[in-house]
């Protein structure tokens, strides 16, 4: 138990939970003062490496929203979330810092380029009906791996939005429709 003054305790195992608006603004990401300044290229390099916003936070272990507000560009970051995006995006810092509009860096764009190939060519061999095309798939994809050995097991382009098994139910299940936009769809 560790404790928070005024006689409170939380157990040590327990995560802090802000109770003061000093601390809440110490986890919220800041925008910059004064003119839009471009902080970092975060965003940028994210989709040049062909992730998705959920694909990055499955991975952080953080909410869409949380990472949406520190993809903007503007926002000045704290070193540990630039440090957990970089490990996530697989990138050296450097290219996620903004640099006068420099491109990224020529290693970061070719993989970025190559992983766009080897995901296409997964969803080609997993789409493909012929054996000679699902051949010449896998070739390519043995070809790419010893270009790049991480390329290994890259999932496929996902054909449209995330799959699911037969015993997972939509998302309107858990956070269904408000009433008041059923009636505006309704009377509008």
């Amino acid at each position: 138990m560790k404790t928070l003054g005024h006689g409170r305790r939380r157990p040590s195992g327990a995560a802090a939970v802000p109770t003061n608006d000093r601390e809440k603004q110490a986890q919220t990401p800041r925008p910059t003062r004064g003119a839009a300044t471009t902080m970092h290229r975060i965003r940028r390099v994210r989709q040049q490496q062909g992730l998705t916003i959920h694909s990055v936070a499955r991975k952080l272990k953080t909410n869409v929203d949380v990472l949406r507000q520190q993809e903007e560009e503007t926002v000045d970051l704290r070193l540990s979330d630039l440090y957990r995006w970089q490990q996530a995006l697989d990138v050296p810092v450097a290219d996620l810092l903004v640099e006068r509009n420099e491109p990224l860096s020529a290693p970061v764009l070719k993989r970025a380029q190559l992983l766009k190939i080897m995901k296409t060519a997964v969803a080609l061999q997993e789409q493909c009906e012929k054996a000679q095309t699902r051949r010449m798939a896998e070739t390519l994809i043995q070809q790419l791996v010893e270009i790049m050995p991480e390329l290994e097991g890259v999932a496929p382009w996902h054909s449209v939005g995330k799959r699911r098994s037969l015993d997972d139910y939509g998302r309107i299940m858990y956070e269904p429709v408000p009433a008041w936009i059923t009636e505006i769809a309704l009377t509008g």
